[in-house]
C-alpha cells in the first residue's frame, strides 16, 4: 500500500527540473521529437502534453494545430473532448461521493436504485460489476442507425433543425431530437442481451446506468452534480459538459467531421453519438476540459482527496476505487490500471507502478496518475480529426 501524499500539493510550475528528478533535460526533448513525428505522420493535427511530479508541472507544451491550419495553433488553454475519460473525471467521482455519503452500496443491484430496470435482465446487475465492466452488457449500441429508413435517411418526426418543446434535445449544431425518443433509447438498452456476464467486456452501457444512478440519488442531472460538487469549488472554469454553454468556441479543438450521423464538423458537441442523443450529457462520454484542469482534478486524487484547502474525498475511498478490484481483469472501480503482468500489453507504460490509475478516450486522450512517483500525466489530442 502506497503512502498518500500528505503535502496536499496545488499544481504549480517547477522552478527547475532537478527538483522533480529530471537530471538530463534532453530526456524531455524525446517527447518533443515524438510529438513532431506523430504530427508529421498525421496521427493527429495537434496535442497537449502535461506532466507534474510532487505537484510541480515540469513539462507543459502545446504541439501542432487544431485542424491542420497553421493559423490555428494548439495553445495551453485548448479544450478537448475527453471521450471516455468522462468515466473517471465525472461519473466515477460522482459515485465515489455518493458512496462516501452512504447513499450507494456497490454490492447492491441496478434494481435497487433504478426503477426502470425492474423486470429487465439488467435488474440484478451489481453496481460494482458495472464499475469493472463485467456485468455482461454489450460494448455499445449504434442507436442512430435504428432511426434510419431503408434509404438510410432519418425517419420523419425524430430530428428537427430548430429547437421546440418537442424537439428539445440538442444533438449538434441545428440538430434537435424529439425528446420522446429518449425513452426509445432506454428501451433499446434495457432490452439488449447480457453476454459473458462475469467476464470483462469494456462497455459504455455500464456507465449509462451509473450516470442515471447519480441523477436518481442526487436529484440532479450528472452535469450539474459534478459541476456543483467538484468543478466549481475547484475553480475549473473550462471543464464540463456542453462546453458551448459556458465558453467561446475558439477555445475548443474540433473533434471530427461526422459523415455518418450529424453530417457536420463537431466542435464543442460531443463526438460519441450515444451521448449526443442524450443532449451531450452521459455517464460514459461528454466531458470537455483542458490539460491543466484535468491535471488538477487528478492531483486532487493524488493528494488523497484534498485540493486548495478543501476536502473532496477520504483517502480510503480513493484507495478503494483506484486499486485492482477484479479477479479477471486489470480494472479498479471505474478506473483503468496497468496490466498485472509487465509482460502483457496494457494501456500505459510498463514503467508505471501497480498503483497507477487513469483512463483513455477514443478521441485521442489519456490521463495517468502514479502515486509511487507522485506523478500526473495528461495527453490530449483530437486524433479522429478530420475523419
Amino acid at each position: 500500500m502506497y503512502a498518500q501524499n500528505k503535502l496536499l500539493y496545488q499544481l504549480k510550475p517547477a522552478t527547475n527540473l532537478a527538483e522533480v528528478g529530471v537530471v538530463f533535460e534532453n530526456e524531455l526533448d524525446q517527447i518533443d521529437s515524438l510529438m513532431k513525428r506523430a504530427i508529421d505522420a498525421a496521427v493527429f493535427p495537434g496535442a497537449r502534453v502535461l506532466a507534474a511530479r510532487d505537484g510541480k508541472v515540469f513539462y507543459n507544451k502545446a504541439f501542432g494545430t487544431l485542424d491542420g491550419n497553421e493559423e490555428n495553433p494548439v495553445n495551453l488553454k485548448t479544450v478537448y473532448d475527453l471521450a471516455s475519460i468522462t468515466k473517471i473525471a465525472s461519473t466515477t467521482l460522482a459515485i465515489m461521493r455518493l458512496y462516501e455519503q452512504g447513499k450507494i452500496d456497490l454490492n447492491k443491484t441496478l434494481g435497487d436504485y433504478l426503477p426502470i430496470t425492474k423486470g429487465s435482465n439488467k435488474e440484478y446487475c451489481l453496481v460494482k460489476d458495472l464499475l469493472m465492466h463485467q456485468a455482461g452488457m454489450k460494448s455499445w449500441i449504434p442507436f442512430y442507425k435504428f432511426f434510419k429508413d431503408s434509404s438510410a435517411a432519418f425517419k420523419d418526426g425524430i430530428f428537427n433543425n430548430y429547437k421546440t418543446k418537442t424537439y428539445a434535445i440538442e444533438v449538434a449544431k441545428d440538430v434537435f431530437m424529439n425528446a420522446t425518443y429518449r425513452d426509445t433509447i432506454w428501451k433499446m438498452i434495457l432490452e439488449s442481451p447480457l453476454e459473458n456476464k462475469g467476464k470483462m467486456v469494456y462497455s459504455d452501457l455500464d456507465f449509462y446506468f451509473l450516470g442515471a444512478i447519480v441523477q436518481e440519488l442526487s436529484g440532479k442531472t450528472l452535469d450539474h452534480y459534478v459541476y456543483d460538487e467538484f468543478y466549481e469549488p475547484m475553480g475549473l472554469r473550462k471543464t464540463g459538459y456542453k462546453p458551448l454553454s459556458f465558453m467561446d468556441e475558439s477555445y475548443i479543438a474540433p473533434t471530427e467531421q461526422d459523415t455518418t450521423f450529424r453530417k457536420q464538423l463537431l466542435k464543442g458537441f460531443v463526438h460519441d453519438p450515444g451521448a449526443a442523443l442524450f443532449g451531450g450529457v452521459a455517464g460514459h462520454a461528454g466531458l470537455f476540459s483542458n490539460a491543466a484542469e484535468l491535471a488538477a482534478l487528478m492531483q486532487m486524487l493524488l493528494n488523497g482527496g484534498s485540493y486548495k484547502g478543501r476536502v473532496y474525498f477520504k483517502a480510503s475511498t480513493i484507495q478503494l476505487f483506484t486499486s485492482y478490484q477484479s479477479t479477471m481483469s486489470r480494472k479498479g472501480f471505474g478506473f483503468d490500471k496497468p496490466q498485472a503482468s509487465a509482460n502483457d500489453a496494457g494501456p500505459c507504460s510498463n514503467h508505471c507502478s501497480a498503483y497507477t490509475y487513469g483512463h483513455q478516450g477514443f478521441t485521442g486522450t489519456c490521463v495517468w496518475v502514479d502515486p509511487s512517483q507522485q506523478l500526473v500525466f495528461v495527453f490530449l489530442s483530437n486524433r479522429v480529426y478530420p475523419y
